[in-house]
C-alpha cells in the first residue's frame, strides 16, 4: 500500500551509472534506505538535485519491513531551501549536520516530535540571513532531549562538574576522565539554555566554539554506540579558525 510521507534526506550514494543508495529520515517510518533511478532525460520525475544533503521532500512509498532498500513511488520537493545551498558558511554546517544526523538516526524509528524539530530547525536556519555561527551547537545539544540523554539543568549549582557519561552535573568529579571542569560545565549549561533566536548573545571565540563542538561530539559518542568520527568536522574548524 502506498503511503505518502515527509522526508529529509541525510545521505546519497552512487551505485551504478544511474542509481543511488539514498539514506532518509521520514517523519512516519523513521529511518529508512532506498534505492533510487535516475534517468538521463531532463523529464524525469527523479531528479538528482533532489537527494542532495538535508533536502526536504514528500514521498510515496510503499514500504516494506523485510526490504533494506525500499524503492520510491514518487518524490517532490516539500520546502525547497532559499539561501542554505547558495551562502558557503551555511553550507560548511549543513553538510556537517547531514553527515551527524545520518549516524546518529541510523537506528531511529517513527519519531514525529524528533522530525518536526528537525525541518523547522532547519527552515530557521535558512530563513536567517546573519547571527547563526552557533546554529549547530545549539541544534546538536537540543537534539539530545529528543533522543534520551538530555540532562536535568534544574540541578545545576554554580562550580558543579558535568558527567559526560551520566548526563548529570555533580559537586566532585567523577572517577572516570569523561567529564567537564566546572568552568566548561558552566558554558554548556549556558548554551543548553538557550535558543536560536537568542543564541547570539552567547558571545565565544573561534577556539571556544570548535572546542565547545569537540566537547558535544564526545558526549554524543558516549551515548550513540558505534558513533564514528566526523569527515566534516575539520571543514567547522577550519571555518570558524
Amino acid at each position: 500500500m502506498l503511503n505518502k510521507t515527509q522526508a529529509i534526506v541525510l545521505h546519497s550514494l552512487k551505485y551504478g551509472e544511474t542509481r543511488l543508495i539514498v539514506d532518509m529520515f521520514t517523519r512516519s517510518h523513521g529511518h529508512l534506505s532506498f534505492i533510487v533511478n535516475i534517468p538521463k532525460s531532463s523529464k524525469s520525475k527523479f531528479k538528482k538535485q533532489f537527494f542532495q544533503p538535508l533536502t526536504l521532500l514528500e514521498i510515496e512509498t510503499d514500504v516494506r519491513p523485510k526490504l533494506q532498500l525500499q524503492k520510491l513511488a514518487d518524490v517532490r520537493l516539500s520546502s525547497p531551501f532559499s539561501s542554505i545551498p547558495f551562502d558557503a558558511h551555511k553550507l560548511a554546517i549543513s553538510l556537517f549536520l547531514s553527515e551527524f544526523l545520518y549516524h546518529a538516526l541510523r537506528s531511529e524509528q517513527r519519531n514525529e516530535p524528533l522530525f518536526d524539530y528537525i525541518v523547522n530547525s532547519l527552515q530557521w536556519f535558512d530563513g536567517q540571513p546573519s547571527s547563526f555561527a552557533s546554529f549547530h551547537l545549539v541544534f546538536l545539544m537540543r537534539l539530545s532531549r529528543f533522543l534520551g540523554f538530555y540532562p536535568n539543568l534544574d540541578d545545576y549549582l554554580p562550580g558543579d562538574y558535568f558527567d559526560l557519561r551520566e548526563s548529570v552535573f555533580c559537586a566532585a568529579p567523577p572517577v572516570h576522565r569523561d567529564f567537564l571542569d566546572p568552568v566548561e560545565a558552566e558554558k554548556v549549561q549556558l548554551m543548553m539554555r538557550m535558543d536560536y533566536p537568542t543564541m547570539h548573545l552567547f558571545r565565544m571565540t573561534h577556539q571556544e566554539r570548535n572546542r565547545l563542538l569537540e566537547v558535544t561530539l564526545a558526549y554524543y559518542r558516549l551515548h550513540i554506540p558505534d558513533f564514528p568520527e566526523l569527515k566534516s568536522v575539520a571543514v567547522l574548524q577550519d571555518l570558524y579558525r
